[in-house]
């Protein structure tokens, strides 16, 4: 009696393993899709990695390359100034160094003017004075000296060659400057010289342009 099976079991088993059949199809098939992305952005990245690692060793090989450079330069510059700094502790000849500058002390004499060239074509000029040790080391030259002060553009307005005008140290001798004390005979006194037979600090005197005296020229060194 109960030999025959039920109707219409065969049928519902079917459909519902048709229905898990076509979500797996479907789960197979958005995995395989999702694969497939995941594929594609992992050559992407390998993409950009290898672009990457080829930049750094492009910037690496850069970089050494720079070094080495950069380390030349700094043994040629070393080497430079060390031929710098000979060639300047020492003197041309005719010249003595004091301090920071070179003098050079002519052995002949000359006006204000035709000194100041000379020490122009030495490529220097007359001597600016900005302290006591100056002043004493070029009163120990032992001669009527030329310095670089005037006061030929403005009367009584006293400058250096470069154009700074004189603030201190002012080394003059008393009552100096006077500008010839009025004597006619002296002239116009718009140059400054250091005079031999005065105290060290007290030796400016002003003196007329066209006087010939000696001179001395400075450069820095």
């Amino acid at each position: 009696m109960f030999d025959k099976p039920f109707p219409f079991t065969d049928g519902v088993i079917g459909h519902h393993n048709l229905t898990q059949i076509d979500q797996l199809q479907t789960s197979y098939n958005n995995l395989t899709k999702e694969r497939g992305q995941l594929q594609s952005k992992r050559d992407q990245l390998q993409s950009s990695y290898n672009n990457l690692t080829k930049e750094r060793e492009q910037l690496q090989s850069s970089y050494n390359n720079l070094t080495k450079d950069r380390d030349q330069l700094q043994t040629e510059r070393d080497f430079l100034s060390g031929r710098s700094t000979n060639l300047k502790q020492t003197c041309p000849e005719g010249w003595q160094k004091f301090e920071s500058s070179w003098y050079f002390l002519s052995t002949e004499t000359k006006t204000w003017k035709e000194s100041r060239e000379d020490c122009l074509e030495r490529g220097a000029d007359l001597v600016i004075i900005n302290s006591d040790k100056e002043q004493e080391f070029l009163f120990n030259l032992n001669k009527g000296l030329w310095i670089g002060l005037t006061d030929s553009v403005t009367e009584a307005t006293w400058r250096w060659v470069d154009g700074t005008p004189l603030t201190t140290p002012r080394y003059w001798h008393k009552p100096q400057p006077d500008n010839g004390a009025g004597r006619l005979d002296y002239g116009e006194e718009d140059c400054v010289e250091i005079r031999k037979d005065q105290r060290p600090l007290e030796a400016w005197n002003d003196l007329s342009c066209d006087r010939k005296i000696y001179w001395v020229c400075e450069k820095a060194v």
